[in-house]
C-alpha cells in the first residue's frame, strides 16, 4: 500500500473506532440529554450562520467554474432561509418521541416469563451523499434522535459547506456533554474513502445509507459489504382509474409530476383507464403542458391529444425532468401489472372514487409507498411526520419507505423471569 493510501486507511480506521466508542456513549445517554443536544445543534447552526454561508458561497463559486446545471447549483446552495429551515427541522426532530427503549410488543409465557421486544440503536450509520449539504444536518439529527453515531462523507462539491455544518454540530454535542465523535466528518475527498466505508471500516459501521445520483447508489449497492438502506430509482406511477374525479386527477397528476421534477418521489408515468381516456387525458395533458411538461405517449394517447411518440425505453425511464410518459390500460389489473413490470417499487398512486378499487391497488401494488387520491410527492419523511428522513429505502428488510429516526433503530428481546429454568 502506498504511503498516501496507507495514511488514509489509518485515518479512516481511527475515525471508525472513534465513532464506535461514541455510539456506545450516545446510546447510554438519557432521552432528555439527546433532545437537549438536538436543540443545541439547531442553535449552533443559527449562531454560526455566517461561517456556514461563507463556506457555501465558496463551494458554489467553485462549482460554477465547472459550469454545472442550474439544478445542481440549486441543490448545493444555502441561504439564510434554507439554513433556518434546516435548524427548524432539527428542532422538530428534537420534539419527536424518543424511539430508544420503546416497547414494541410484550407478552407473558405460560411459565411466567415476561418477554418484551424493545427498540435499541443500530450503532454507527455511514452516510455517503453528494451535493446537498443540508443532508449532513438532517442525517446527523435523525441518527442522534435514535441513539446512533454517524459518519458523514459528502461530495467534493459541498466539502466546505459540510465541514462548516459538521463543526457546528460537533460543538453542539460538546455543549450538551455528549461525545463529539458521535458525528464524524470524513475530511478526505479521495474516492478511496468511500470504498473503505463500504467495507465497514473494520466492523465499525453497521449500515450504509447513500443519498445521491444513480451512479453513487449503484456503486454502493454493488460494493457494500454491510447492509444498505437505499433506492436506486424512483420510477413512480400515477394511475387514473375509470372512477376518478377529473378535478382531483388534474390537480394530483400536475403536482405529482411538476411540483419538483428532480425529487425521487416525482411521478414519471401516467396510466389512464381506456374507458375514460377521452374525458380524462385532455384536461390533464393541457394542465401539464401549461406547466412546461413534455408529453410522450403511446398510439391511443396520441390519438386523443397531440404529443411525442413514446419509445420502449420511456416506460422504465426515470427522467427527473419535466417529461412524463402516458400509457393507456384496460383496467386496474393491467395497471398493477404495468407498475410491477416497469416500476421501481418506490412510490405509486391511484386516483379513484371507487373504494374497492383503491383498496385493491393499495393491497396489490408492491411498492414501499402506495397512495390513494394523493400526490406521489408526499414520499418524504417530513410529510410522514418523521421530522425528516435520511433517505427512502425500497428493500424488503428492516427499513422500507422514508427512513426516519424510528427506522434507524433495531430491537432486542428483554426477558424477565423469577427463577425459571428450562426442563
Amino acid at each position: 500500500m502506498e504511503d498516501g493510501a496507507s495514511l488514509l486507511f489509518d485515518e479512516m480506521r481511527a475515525l471508525g473506532q472513534s465513532a464506535r466508542k461514541a455510539a456506545r456513549a450516545v446510546a447510554a445517554a438519557s432521552s432528555e440529554q439527546r433532545s437537549a443536544a438536538l436543540r443545541e445543534m439547531a442553535a449552533q447552526l443559527r449562531a454560526r450562520q455566517a461561517d456556514i454561508l461563507d463556506a457555501n458561497t465558496r463551494d458554489v463559486a467553485a462549482a460554477r467554474q465547472r459550469d454545472p446545471a442550474e439544478s445542481f447549483i440549486d441543490r448545493l446552495m444555502l441561504d439564510e432561509a434554507r439554513l433556518d429551515s434546516i435548524a427548524a427541522g432539527i428542532e422538530t426532530i428534537a420534539a419527536l418521541p424518543d424511539p430508544v427503549g420503546a416497547t414494541m410488543e410484550e407478552w407473558t409465557r405460560p411459565n411466567g416469563l415476561r418477554i418484551a421486544r424493545v427498540r435499541t440503536p443500530i450503532g454507527v450509520i455511514g452516510m455517503i451523499f453528494e451535493s446537498r449539504p443540508n443532508v449532513a444536518a438532517d442525517a446527523a439529527a435523525l441518527a442522534l434522535r435514535a441513539g446512533n453515531a454517524i459518519i458523514l462523507r459528502g461530495g467534493s462539491d459541498s466539502a466546505g459547506s459540510v465541514r462548516a455544518i459538521g463543526g457546528a454540530l460537533q460543538q453542539a454535542l460538546g455543549q450538551a456533554q455528549l461525545a463529539e465523535d458521535a458525528i464524524q466528518i470524513v475530511q478526505s475527498t479521495d474516492r478511496a474513502a468511500v470504498g473503505m466505508m463500504l467495507q465497514g471500516l473494520g466492523g465499525a459501521i453497521d449500515v450504509i445509507v447513500p443519498r445521491g445520483g444513480k451512479s453513487l447508489v449503484a456503486r454502493v449497492q454493488a460494493e457494500a459489504r454491510i447492509p444498505v438502506f437505499a433506492h436506486l430509482e424512483g420510477v413512480n406511477h400515477t394511475y387514473v382509474h375509470a372512477a376518478a374525479d377529473v378535478r382531483k386527477a388534474v390537480d394530483i397528476v400536475v403536482n405529482a409530476k411538476m411540483r419538483r421534477v428532480s425529487v425521487c418521489g416525482a411521478t414519471e408515468k401516467l396510466l389512464i383507464d381506456r374507458a375514460v381516456l377521452e374525458t380524462m387525458l385532455p384536461p390533464i395533458a393541457k394542465a401539464l403542458e401549461e406547466r412546461g411538461c413534455e408529453l410522450r405517449g403511446g398510439p391511443e394517447a396520441q390519438r386523443v391529444y397531440r404529443m411525442k411518440r413514446a419509445t420502449s425505453e420511456d416506460w422504465s425511464a426515470e427522467y427527473l425532468a419535466p417529461i412524463i410518459a402516458i400509457r393507456t390500460v384496460a383496467d386496474i389489473d393491467e395497471a398493477i401489472a404495468v407498475i410491477g413490470l416497469y416500476g421501481s417499487q418506490h412510490t405509486d398512486a391511484i386516483v379513484t372514487e371507487d373504494k374497492a378499487a383503491a383498496e385493491k391497488f393499495l393491497r396489490d401494488v408492491d411498492s414501499a409507498i402506495v397512495l390513494h387520491n394523493a400526490s406521489t410527492q408526499f414520499a418524504d419523511g417530513g410529510e410522514f411526520g418523521f421530522g425528516g428522513e435520511i433517505g427512502i429505502a425500497t428493500g424488503r428488510l428492516h427499513a422500507r419507505g422514508p427512513v426516519g429516526a424510528e427506522q434507524l433503530t433495531t430491537f432486542k428481546y428483554v426477558v424477565r423471569g423469577n427463577g425459571q429454568i428450562r426442563p
